[in-house]
C-alpha cells in the first residue's frame, strides 16, 4: 500500500521541520512549505492526499489558501491547524471545504488519525464514492 502523501503548511519553519521529522517516522510521505503561495505551487507539481494547513500566516492566510486549494485540487483533503483563540477560523475552514480542524497544541496520534481518515475520504472521492 502506498504511503499517505501529506503537505504541511505553516509559516514557522521549525514547526514544519518538526512535523516532517515526526510524521516521516510514522510511515507518511511528508513535505513542508512555509506559505500559502508555496503550498499552491507544490500542489501544482506533486500528488498530495492531505494538506495540514495553519490558519494564521502572513500574506495569504490559511482560509484563503484553503479556498484556492479547493478550486484547483478538489480531491485534496485539508486539515486546518488553529489556536485556541481562533476556533471560529477552524469552523470557517470547514464551511469552505476543509475535512477537519485541530487545535494547537495537539497530540501527534490525534492528528495522525485525522490524516489517515482524511486520506481514506480522498481515495473514496477519487473513486467516485463520496
Amino acid at each position: 500500500m502506498e504511503k499517505t502523501r501529506v503537505l504541511v503548511v505553516d509559516d514557522e519553519r521549525d514547526f514544519v521541520e518538526l512535523f516532517i521529522n515526526r510524521f516521516s517516522k510514522r510511515d507518511l510521505d511528508v513535505a513542508g512549505v512555509t506559505s500559502g503561495a508555496e503550498a499552491l505551487d507544490y500542489l501544482d507539481q506533486h500528488e498530495v492526499d492531505v494538506v495540514v494547513l495553519d490558519v494564521k500566516m502572513p500574506g495569504m492566510d490559511g482560509l484563503e489558501t484553503l479556498q484556492e486549494i479547493k478550486k484547483r485540487h478538489s480531491f485534496v483533503e485539508v486539515i486546518m491547524l488553529t489556536g485556541h483563540g481562533s476556533v471560529q477560523s477552524g469552523l470557517d475552514g470547514m464551511s469552505y471545504g476543509a475535512y477537519d480542524y485541530i487545535l494547537k497544541p495537539f497530540k501527534i496520534d490525534d492528528l495522525l488519525k485525522r490524516i489517515h481518515k482524511a486520506s481514506e475520504r480522498k481515495l473514496l472521492k477519487a473513486k467516485g464514492g463520496a
